[in-house]
């Protein structure tokens, strides 16, 4: 007899269901609802992320030939494409969103003891964005408004966790959208550093995050005029070439800007480039104030990760609230993902998961075994119409 469920049923277990119904209550998801239910639309489109479906009647196709295992793998409803893509067409994106939200406050929980560097006890974060390029013909809405017309595409702005490489902000937007705006949907935590590319350099929206409480590291451009106040000693070997505490020259950046900055010009030895930071932060080493700039990086291989793994590069609806919904399912699919690893205690990376999982999604072993290399002892429970013959 095997009392086993699927290794899907077992997955979505780590879904906060609480939440997800608070979600839908609240966003009215099932208004009218009589069939496929907002957890149905949620585990067809993870099903799909899940094991790299193409389109709606890919999904559908794949999902109908499972038979009986769709239902005992939670899916209760018949799956229809023309089901799904009205539910991702109409059903409020936001629904998603909430939920992804919830599993991010809990991933950040189970990985809130690591750390980016081992002297630096806040908590830092790298905000920047990515385009996903779409067909104009198909995606109208989002057309690329400037230089290129013929184009079309959304923007994804995260500020991502450096720490534990967790997205804590997701805002999508339009590819015409300019990214400094999107400084204004930050809340800025007190203590925290956040980490810029010189596209925000925005000096009014720099000054709200020192007013904050917070410190930022961001790159500076070319054409900055200021006034070097005083510089401070620096060992030149390390890279760092020149600290120093300016003033800006030009009354318009003085006007929205007052302060004193502090400027830091470091040589990049490995890729034989010079590098100006600006930061607001005083105290800290000037090496580790360039370690936090290059830690950057990691929100580019975070864009780079989930297009190649995850899909959000082509969408199964063509309507703005499809194309959200899919990326933010995407979103919560792959901080899913990072929990499992953390609570099953698992040594292989997110990317080896995710292969394992795609072909193990209806086996019905434990999620543990699958997923590790060890096998488990499973103690199935003794079936209560069979007598017992020796009782020893």
């Amino acid at each position: 007899m095997n009392v086993e469920r699927a290794v899907f049923s077992q997955l979505m277990d780590f879904v906060p269901r609480h939440e997800f119904r608070v979600a839908v209550k609240r966003y009215k998801g099932e208004h009218r609802v009589r069939r496929f239910s907002c957890w149905d639309q949620f585990l067809c489109m993870a099903f799909a992320q899940l094991t790299y479906r193409e389109s709606l009647r890919d999904i559908e196709t794949c999902l109908r030939s499972l038979g009986s295992k769709l239902y005992h793998s939670g899916i209760r409803a018949t799956v229809a494409r023309s089901t799904l893509a009205d539910a991702n067409e109409r059903r409020s994106w936001q629904i998603y969103r909430d939920v992804a939200l919830a599993l991010i406050a809990r991933a950040r929980i189970l990985y809130q003891n690591e750390r980016l560097l081992a002297d630096l006890e806040s908590a830092v974060y790298a905000f920047d964005s990515t385009i996903i390029e779409l067909c104009l013909a198909l995606f109208p809405w989002a057309e690329a408004k400037g230089h290129v017309k013929t184009s079309a595409g959304v923007k994804m702005h995260t500020l991502l966790d450096l720490a534990s490489n967790m997205p804590t902000v997701i805002r999508v937007s339009t590819a015409s959208v300019h990214d400094v705006l999107m400084l204004d949907e930050l809340v800025y935590e007190p203590g925290a550093y956040y980490v810029l590319d010189r596209g925000y350099m925005d000096f009014a929206r720099l000054k709200r995050i020192d007013n904050s409480g917070a410190f930022f590291v961001i790159r500076a451009k070319r054409d900055l005029r200021f006034r070097r106040l005083y510089s401070q000693p620096v060992n030149k070997t390390s890279g760092v070439m020149a600290d120093q505490t300016i003033t800006f020259t030009v009354w318009r950046t003085h006007d929205v800007y007052p302060d004193h900055l502090r400027r830091i010009r470091f040589f990049d030895a490995e890729h034989d480039r010079t590098l100006v930071f600006l930061t607001n932060n005083f105290l800290l080493d000037a090496l580790t104030v360039a370690q936090l700039y290059r830690a950057r990086w990691q929100i580019e291989l975070f864009f780079k990760w989930i297009k190649q793994h995850l899909r959000i590069k082509r969408f199964y609806g063509t309507s703005p609230n499809a194309v959200k919904t899919q990326i933010w399912i995407a979103v919560a699919i792959y901080v899913l993902v990072a929990i499992v690893r953390k609570e099953l205690k698992l040594e292989q990376s997110l990317y080896t998961i995710l292969q394992i999982l795609s072909v193990t999604l209806f086996h019905k072993e434990p999620i543990n075994q699958v997923l590790t290399d060890s096998r488990y002892t499973v103690e199935y429970p003794p079936d209560p119409n069979q007598l017992i013959l020796f009782n020893f």
